[in-house]
């Protein structure tokens, strides 16, 4: 069966498209304007890093057996579609148009897979005894989530490294750490037979680059703990968000190993944070196993890169644990100072923002 697939998000997601395209599924890619015209017209380009190979593996999605297109939010209509997959920024969903599409998507009652370091609201209302209302004000916008059904969202850890080359066209992503999406069941039994389905075909598309199929990697996992996408979250809070310092930003590599024992204290409060909602420990990764993956993440986090960058609005992990473990009667000092910086930086990129408007 040839699933029809509707993504927010050129850029991560189209890595997310071409696994489908590779597949032979039918993928629309939801962005601007000027990115959709180039994308119609040239499809995408995905570079991947595939082992024993010394250089990467150009994948064009004109090469693949699966449809491409791509469009605005505006010019969407869910209702066809089989499954909707968010690959945006949390922030984005409220803007102009995204928003609108977002409450179209909702009414339609189409199966959503996230695959953003921000759970969807819809998804935290899923977990037992979390108190879903609470953790609002960590998101740009809580009432774009209002209308969709929980037991039709999920979400997928993830866990794959991607970056678009500063010096190459919007079509073109790398991909720079090639590990899998992992994603928690539907509630329901038929859309996770789909994302199975999905899952299964990832798993046995190849790629011919001329001198015969060849595996790649990024693949689709789909697991029944409602808990293993969480597992990014405390690579997140040791990683990604400690790439910002008060000035400036360091890489993930460093962030990580310039004091592994501290690194090391914030992974496992936040594993802690996750038991306590419900994750086994098998749910979650192993600090040692993200430390070896973290000396290949040479370039700072993309959230540290948006702040850094003048962003007035990014993903707010950060914030979101630090509200979940608020309920479980638990407190980090590290996370504490994570979130006053990535407060101070916001304040300073708004104020900055504010005042070229005016």
């Amino acid at each position: 069966m040839n699933y029809n697939v509707l993504i927010l998000g050129a850029s991560y997601g189209s890595l997310f498209g071409t696994k489908l395209l590779m597949a032979g599924h039918r993928v629309s890619l939801v962005c601007t304007r000027p990115t959709a015209e180039l994308i119609n017209r040239e499809g995408t380009l995905v570079r991947f890093p595939i082992k024993g190979r010394e250089s990467l593996l150009d994948i064009a999605s004109k090469q693949l057996p699966g449809l491409l297109s791509a469009t605005t939010p505006d010019e969407f209509d869910p209702t066809p579609f089989d499954l909707v997959v968010l690959g945006m920024q949390e922030a984005q969903y409220g803007a102009p148009g995204v928003r609108e599409l977002m409450d179209r998507v909702a009414r339609a009652g189409v199966p959503c897979l996230a695959i953003m370091n921000m759970p969807p609201l819809p998804y935290l209302k899923r977990i037992p005894g979390l108190r879903a209302e609470t953790l609002e004000p960590c998101y740009a916008d809580p009432g774009v989530w209002e209308g969709f059904d929980p037991g039709l969202t999920t979400l997928a850890s993830p866990d794959p490294q991607a970056f678009r080359p500063p010096d190459q066209p919007k079509n073109v992503l790398q991909v720079g750490l090639p590990t899998n999406f992992k994603a928690a069941r539907f509630a329901a039994d038929e859309p996770t037979a789909l994302l199975r389905h999905l899952e299964a075909d990832i798993e046995v598309a190849r790629f011919d680059a001329g001198s015969g199929p060849v595996e790649i990697p990024v693949k689709l996992k789909v697991h029944d703990s409602l808990f293993v996408p969480l597992a990014k979250w405390p690579m997140l809070l040791a990683g990604n968000y400690r790439c910002i310092r008060r000035e400036d930003m360091i890489s993930i590599q460093e962030a990580v190993h310039a004091n592994l024992d501290k690194s090391r204290e914030i992974y496992d409060w936040v594993c802690e944070v996750c038991t306590r909602l419900g994750a086994l420990d098998t749910d979650l990764v192993p600090f040692e196993k993200y430390a070896k993956a973290a000396e290949g993440l040479a370039k700072p986090s993309s959230a540290a890169r948006a702040l850094f960058g003048g962003a007035e609005h990014i993903e707010r992990v950060d914030c979101l644990v630090r509200r979940i473990a608020v309920q479980q009667g638990l407190q980090s000092q590290t996370l504490d100072e994570i979130v006053a910086l990535v407060d101070e930086r916001l304040a300073k990129n708004r104020a900055a923002g504010s005042a070229e408007r005016r």
